[in-house]
């Protein structure tokens, strides 16, 4: 009695059908996580020198798997009184603008300087970043969410 041929199956898969749907606005609101590191206080001599100078990493991180165009505005500045009461008026050193792109997950370390001519309590939290996808076609990035505010504490010593 003949053994009936054994037939090998090949399952074949095409390759990426799916169409990607149109991120929310929401999503797109979230492509960048951003993270400022610095000193809680500092201390400087204004009296030796009238400017104080602090270096701050902002620290940018891809939440997608997509490349994304980025641009940092570092000219932002509070505009309640409010806010300058209590936290006073600082100035980024150097650009105020910056534009990159990031691949999927990428972590991105940018080196900023904050410059002081008081004492005080300041808010770091200014830079405005903005994203967008690098296949969409945009006039305007997408504002990305802003953290909580990063205070940091000017010592004269």
């Amino acid at each position: 009695q003949e053994l009936p041929e054994t037939v090998l199956l090949k399952f074949f898969r095409p390759e990426n059908t799916l169409v990607p749907a149109r991120p929310t606005p929401e999503q797109l609101s979230n492509l960048i996580k951003t993270s400022l590191h610095y000193p809680e206080s500092y201390n400087h001599s204004f009296r030796q020198k009238s400017l104080c100078l602090v270096p701050v990493t902002l620290l940018l991180s891809n939440c997608s798997q997509a490349v994304v165009d980025v641009m940092i505005d570092l000219r932002h500045k509070p505009t309640s009184s409010e806010a300058l009461e209590i936290h006073g008026s600082f100035t980024w050193l150097g650009k105020t603008q910056y534009k990159l792109q990031l691949k999927g997950q990428e972590v991105y370390s940018l080196q900023l300087k904050a410059c002081f001519v008081h004492t005080g309590v300041y808010n770091l939290g200014t830079p405005r970043v903005f994203a967008k996808l690098v296949d969409q076609v945009t006039l305007f990035e997408t504002s990305q969410q802003n953290s909580m505010p990063a205070l940091i504490i000017i010592n004269n010593i």
